[in-house]
């Protein structure tokens, strides 16, 4: 893959889901290392590109390449980190353990040598700032810290794609920047593209390239500046929205069927 190639190309898509069709004609390009936050009401098809994405949805029309080839599922060129949700506390296995299913996950045949796959769980809970908690179960530990671990999970196969889905739902607001900025910096340091579906976008839009707003079939990309308007959310709502911005902050009102009706998006003043 050539630098300016997009790691992730959606051409003509169109995804229906028994008589109800939830986008169509969508064109999309991720760059690398480009951050694209996916926003849009309840039932909007966000967490379905992804799964399409995955290769887990067949598109009803259009296609998907990631690194020039047609999505599938299993494709360790993708990593994915799921949402936050508890964990049965009679489920002991460690941090380590999660951060290692990454590890072996993709492979084919023999699994790597003891010491090898050890080093390399080693170097994954490092670079998450979860080496303390490593043998501890995973059930026994905070939201932000499971959220971690599976961040090293998603790393583990040099992914070109992050596929982010709702990760920091049911987390306080501390962990939500932690695990975001986690996500950012390895972004940054190995290049590769960012899908993020969230409903609330405070915690991202100072790292965000372009937002992907979906609703009611109908999409908008572009900037945070150039999507997150007034007419523009009004259009894609068949309805009055009304997008007010005050002292560097972002007021949306009357998005219908959205859970954030009256949510605050930072924005840059």
């Amino acid at each position: 893959m050539r630098v300016t190639d997009p790691v992730l190309s959606v051409r003509g898509a169109r995804l229906a889901l028994g008589a109800r069709t939830l986008w169509t004609d969508l064109d999309l390009d991720v760059a690398p290392g480009e951050f694209v936050a996916v926003l849009g009401a309840n039932g909007s098809g966000k967490t379905s590109l992804l799964r399409a994405i995955l290769g887990e949805h067949r598109l009803s029309d259009g296609g998907i390449l990631v690194d020039g080839r047609p999505a599938r599922r299993g494709d360790r060129r993708i990593g994915y980190i799921p949402q936050q949700r508890g964990q049965d506390p009679a489920l002991r296995i460690r941090g380590r353990d999660l951060v290692g299913l990454g590890v072996d996950g993709h492979r084919w045949g023999l699994p790597l040598p003891g010491r090898e796959r050890r080093a390399r769980i080693d170097v994954l809970l490092a670079s998450v700032g979860g080496s303390h908690y490593a043998n501890a179960p995973v059930a026994l530990l905070s939201g932000g810290e499971q959220q971690r671990l599976r961040v090293a999970q998603a790393l583990a196969g040099d992914p070109l794609l992050m596929l982010c889905d709702e990760p920091l739902a049911s987390l306080d607001l501390r962990a939500q920047r932690v695990v975001s900025e986690l996500i950012d910096r390895h972004r940054r340091e190995r290049g590769f593209g960012v899908m993020f579906v969230t409903h609330d976008v405070n915690p991202i839009l100072g790292m965000v390239d372009r937002v992907l707003y979906l609703a009611g079939g109908r999409f908008r990309i572009g900037t945070p500046d150039e999507v997150l308007r007034s007419e523009v959310l009004s259009e894609l709502y068949q309805a009055e929205v009304d997008v007010v911005r005050t002292r560097g902050r972002v007021v949306i009102v009357g998005a219908p069927d959205h859970t954030h009706h009256e949510h605050e998006l930072e924005v840059d003043a």
